[in-house]
């Protein structure tokens, strides 16, 4: 079953290389590379904990990327071990990955726990859509340049959405713990 699913992995991204557009090459490189270290989003973040209306998306988001750091870069990627598909298959990458190993994907991890913070907290519907539409594109970006199997951006969508959901939860519980709840289960934009 693990083998079959590393197949159609594999097959995947390989068709997925098939895409490549020349003027397209360079733009989604340097979009991925904008992710390395998750720079994009801490920059970001750190922007908007300087606004008021924004601090709390800014704040939230930085905390979710920290347990997204924790579980994917210090805990699964040492314990899976998932080798780099330029290693496994005929891919030549468009970035170059000092970290061998593959498995999640933290570019999109960190993508997905900024992302799904600023989807519940910004304060502007085209600022939520954006979040989420950037999230998608790093977790996409990291296929088309050839250095994640599907199922490690996946994994990394999904640990930075539960990542995200952590951090939102621990908001909650310090705000109710310092009454700034304006009623029962709201939040306020404090």
């Amino acid at each position: 079953m693990l083998e079959t699913l590393q197949q159609l992995d594999g097959s995947l991204l390989l068709w997925i290389q098939t895409l490549h557009l020349s003027w397209l090459d360079p733009v989604v490189a340097l979009f991925t590379s904008l992710g390395n270290a998750g720079l994009l989003w801490i920059v970001l973040s750190l922007a908007m904990v300087c606004w008021k209306p924004t601090r709390k998306a800014g704040a939230v988001a930085l905390l979710a990327m920290v347990l997204g750091l924790l579980v994917t870069n210090v805990t699964i990627k040492p314990l899976v071990e998932r080798a780099r598909p330029w290693l496994d298959l005929p891919i030549t990458p468009l970035v170059v990955e000092k970290d061998p190993h593959s498995f999640p994907s933290g570019h999109t991890c960190a993508a997905f726990a900024a992302g799904m913070i600023w989807l519940r907290a910004l304060p502007w519907k085209w600022g939520r859509v954006l979040a989420v539409v950037l999230a998608v594109c790093m977790g996409l970006s990291r296929l088309y340049v050839g250095v994640h199997y599907p199922t490690d951006v996946l994994a990394g969508a999904v640990i930075g959405s539960l990542c995200a959901w952590m951090a939102w939860r621990l908001f909650i519980c310090w705000e109710k713990q310092h009454h700034k709840l304006d009623g029962p289960g709201a939040v306020s934009n404090q």
